[in-house]
């Protein structure tokens, strides 16, 4: 019916876990299937055929023609980051509810869904929620008015949806970050193309402007200020001069301003691949969660949405925690930066409580908090989860309770199986994906856990994204 790189135009009628719009084309006697990336149902949209099987296709969305009824425009400016933002807050809950516990039920077993579901967790803020934005650079604009693509020019904002070499001016708020960032972008985009130096061209791998990555501590409301460029031109620029012009847009608000030379082709904006330097303030920002104080690094893993991040960490340790004994042995695996260990800790004096992760850098920042903090009683340690259970053997039998936050791809198996050799009573699960912790639930379940309690927590307003977090116990 279609084939692969078509472009169509469909209506969506129904919505899919994970932020995908289902549109059906009628085919004889049934329907071909075509499911949409960030479509929404009641919306007319046409879209790009990415993958083609007998039965249905993928698409990603290129734009939306007509809204939904349900959908009320407001004057931030949309984005690709944000495909729901005209979607009122209750419908997007309903919607992501109804998906998710569908999807998690159908892949792991568990039929008993409404037995067990805890409840929903708004974020506190839908808007201007985030702690770190990237903005991109890009001499290949589109113009938003006329959906024109105009090459020589001095683009900053985001990607056009769908596309890799593109960018959209942003000339209003987005309504995910820093609103008085966002008003005063077109100023300093302004400055910074009257230096004549070239933003990146993407196809050419040429220029000089590459990406502005922003980090914002909401305990403060200060902000660091990462410039990326490549090394083409560089003494051509004044870095005095840019650093003159964010203090005049932002004042005292500005903690730190850094700027990295990255000259890999590659379409990212990894700062640690590049050479950095600071050119004011400091590297680094406070975030204070339950009560904790968190140094926050530009390159720190550190949770997106600060505010809705203390609810689900509330919520996961109360799981952890109730019918517990004041000192009994936790494990963190997949622990980050340590925030829930330290957080454990905070209520748990007597416990003894070890964080692992395999990324070392993040390690240092846990062990540097938990310093400040004053938490003598958790323990780090940098090494794969897998790998470090198969070289302690001494947990096993010993574990009160452990708690999972693995990454979007789950646990891998044979690390899961180590996991459940432990024999801990309890586990609580913490996902940003629950069709992968619906995978590994399959595989708890079948040695011997139930599961107790399941809440969703929607840290990413106006997206496809949601979190949920699951208690297991040992039958």
């Amino acid at each position: 019916m279609f084939h692969r790189g078509e472009v169509i135009t469909v209506t969506i009628d129904s919505y899919a876990f994970g932020g995908r719009g289902i549109a059906r084309i009628p085919n004889g006697d049934s329907h071909f299937i075509v499911f949409v990336d960030n479509a929404f149902p009641g919306q007319t949209v046409k879209a790009k055929i990415d993958v083609k099987r007998k039965q249905h296709a993928e698409a990603k969305l290129i734009e939306v023609i007509t809204r939904a009824a349900c959908e009320k425009v407001t004057d931030f400016q949309e984005i690709s980051g944000a495909p729901y933002l005209f979607v009122p807050i209750d419908v997007q809950r309903s919607m992501k509810t109804s998906s998710t516990l569908s999807t998690f039920s159908k892949i792991s077993g568990f039929q008993a869904m409404e037995t067990c579901f805890d409840g929903y967790i708004e974020a506190p803020e839908p808007y201007f929620y985030r702690n770190k934005m990237e903005y991109s650079f890009s001499s290949i604009e589109h113009l938003i008015e006329s959906g024109e693509e105009k090459d020589g020019a001095f683009a900053l904002g985001f990607k056009r949806r769908g596309t890799w070499w593109k960018v959209e001016n942003l000339n209003r708020p987005s309504g995910l970050f820093d609103q008085e960032w966002e008003r005063k972008l077109p100023l300093l985009r302004d400055h910074l193309e009257q230096s004549d130096l070239p933003a990146w061209h993407p196809p050419r791998k040429t220029g000089f402007f590459r990406h502005i990555v922003l980090r914002k501590s909401f305990k403060d409301d200060r902000l660091l200020v990462h410039l990326v460029t490549s090394s083409e031109g560089i003494k051509q620029f004044d870095a005095q001069a840019f650093v003159d012009k964010v203090i005049e847009l932002h004042g005292a608000r500005i903690a730190g301003i850094q700027h990295t030379i990255n000259d890999d082709v590659a379409d990212r904006s990894k700062i640690e691949n590049g050479r950095t330097r600071i050119l004011y303030g400091q590297p680094l920002v406070e975030e204070n969660l339950l009560g904790l104080t968190f140094q926050m690094r530009m390159e720190s893993f550190f949770q997106t949405n600060p505010k809705c991040a203390s609810l689900l960490y509330q919520k996961a340790i109360d799981y952890l925690l109730e019918d517990g004994s004041e000192n009994e042995e936790i494990l963190d695996l997949f622990c980050g930066t340590g925030t829930i260990a330290q957080l454990i800790a905070q209520r748990k004096p007597h416990a003894k409580i070890t964080g692992v992760d395999i990324v070392p850098e993040a390690i240092e920042d846990a062990r540097e908090n938990a310093k400040k903090n004053g938490l003598n009683h958790v323990q780090f340690f940098a090494a794969d989860v897998g790998k470090f259970l198969k070289e302690h053997p001494h947990f096993e039998g010993n574990i009160g309770a452990l708690i999972l936050d693995p990454p979007r791809a789950g646990i891998a198996p044979k690390t899961l199986a180590k996991t459940i050799a432990l024999g801990a009573r309890k586990i609580v699960y913490i996902s940003c994906n629950p069709s992968t912790q619906a995978r590994d639930a399959s595989l708890l379940f079948d040695a011997g856990y139930t599961l107790e309690k399941f809440c969703l927590v929607d840290q990413f307003p106006h997206t496809g994204h949601i979190e949920s977090i699951a208690k297991f116990v040992k039958k």
